[in-house]
């Protein structure tokens, strides 16, 4: 027998990524190109600070224009997207030239987030709805009616402002709803951006805040991805590709915010961490991410920031082989043997947390101690059972009075 046919069998899998990526400094000069290549009229969803405010907006329209393309503003990014938002946002969409729009979506994930879902339910939900509100609710996850994207939405060019979630190369938009206490995802492998553009030049003027959070964001989906128990091969090589060079560049991104070398690493690094979550899962991070954010308002970049540290712990037994080869990817002189080299990854990832001065500590994130219990019973969903380890409310309770 070869030693080919000893190895373990590879498991069937899927792989969904956008048709279209460029990657690299400038290439937002291209966007007009892009979209005039999806459609006719261009229908911009974008942050306020990142699209609106940054001068981007009137560059973006003239560029369209030469290309031949209407565009008009459809939604304004405040926060990470809410029910509300994102029903107002379809209510208020034109009725004419649905056929031929191109969703065009600058700004960070939560922009991404946003026009994802938006030319998602333009497509999915007749204009003459009466209720906009439910229409958004039936197609998230776990609420409502459980209604799938099933017609094609309009076509998405995903351009990222920032370097964390990946939300450009992923098939689902995640909404809140404070009023109903719930952040859920509406997920279709319909909804992965038809291209998306990666600019690293669109990241300069990112906050040190910003950056650190964002950048531990990516990084944390390239580890969970990588350990999760629903991992795939494709996506693991996708980690270890990035991964080394996002936890030498993040440092030098945060403390010197122009080198776009260390930015272009962190750019590469999101875009293929949501390549990576999109095509296998994430973890605990995630699961408590998710449900922090529901309690505190929380941004997602720093609730995974924070949490990332714990998380390598609590599965490092679990998954001491994959540890292993996530330090030996990332240093030369590794230890040959699992236990240490996991070891020092676990380390490596507390410094690197201390080093660009994220809060590792909830109480820091506005919970309070009596919301302890309430947070261990709804950090579960989709996140929560890729996890190496089981983790129920009775056993996820103390790991999170830990780090309170």
């Amino acid at each position: 027998m070869s030693d080919t046919d000893s190895r373990p069998s590879l498991p069937a899998y899927d792989l969904v990524v956008p048709p279209s990526i460029r990657f690299g400094p400038g290439r937002a000069s291209e966007i007009a190109a892009v979209a005039a290549g999806l459609g006719r009229t261009a229908w911009l969803v974008g942050g306020r600070r990142s699209l609106v405010e940054s001068g981007l907006l009137a560059t973006l329209e003239r560029g369209l224009a030469d290309a031949g393309l209407a565009a008009r503003l459809v939604a304004t990014a405040a926060g990470e997207p809410t029910v509300d938002q994102v029903a107002a946002a379809v209510a208020g969409l034109p009725r004419e030239s649905r056929a031929d729009a191109v969703v065009i979506a600058v700004g960070g994930g939560a922009s991404l987030d946003l026009a994802k879902a938006v030319a998602a339910l333009a497509t999915n939900v007749p204009p003459d709805t009466f209720d906009f509100d439910a229409a958004v609710v039936d197609r998230l996850e776990g609420v409502g009616r459980g209604l799938a994207i099933d017609v094609p939405p309009l076509p998405v060019v995903a351009v990222p402002t920032t370097a964390g979630t990946g939300a450009e190369a992923t098939r689902n938009a995640v909404i809140s709803c404070p009023r109903r206490g719930f952040k859920k995802s509406m997920r279709s492998p319909l909804m992965v951006p038809r291209a998306a553009i990666v600019d690293p030049l669109l990241t300069l003027s990112c906050d040190r805040g910003t950056t650190a959070a964002s950048g531990l964001d990516a990084i944390t989906q390239l580890v969970e991805s990588f350990v999760c128990r629903f991992a795939r091969p494709v996506p693991r090589a996708l980690a270890i590709e990035a991964l080394p060079r996002a936890l030498a560049a993040l440092p030098t991104a945060v403390e010197q915010p122009q080198d776009v070398s260390a930015r272009a690493a962190m750019a590469h690094a999101a875009l293929l961490s949501g390549i990576a979550l999109a095509n296998s899962g994430l973890g605990m991070a995630h699961g408590v991410a998710a449900a922090l954010g529901v309690e505190c308002g929380t941004p997602h970049g720093l609730a995974c920031a924070a949490l990332l540290p714990v998380a390598v712990r609590v599965n490092l037994a679990a998954a001491e082989q994959d540890f292993a080869m996530l330090e030996r990817a990332v240093a030369a002189d590794a230890s040959p043997v699992d236990r240490e080299a996991a070891a020092a990854f676990a380390a490596r990832i507390e410094a690197l947390c201390d080093r660009v001065a994220v809060t590792r500590r909830l109480r820091d994130l506005g919970l309070a101690r009596d919301r302890l219990r309430w947070l261990a019973e709804n950090s579960g969903g989709t996140s929560m059972r890729g996890n190496p380890v089981e983790l129920d409310p009775a056993r996820l309770l103390p790991i999170l009075e830990a780090v309170f």
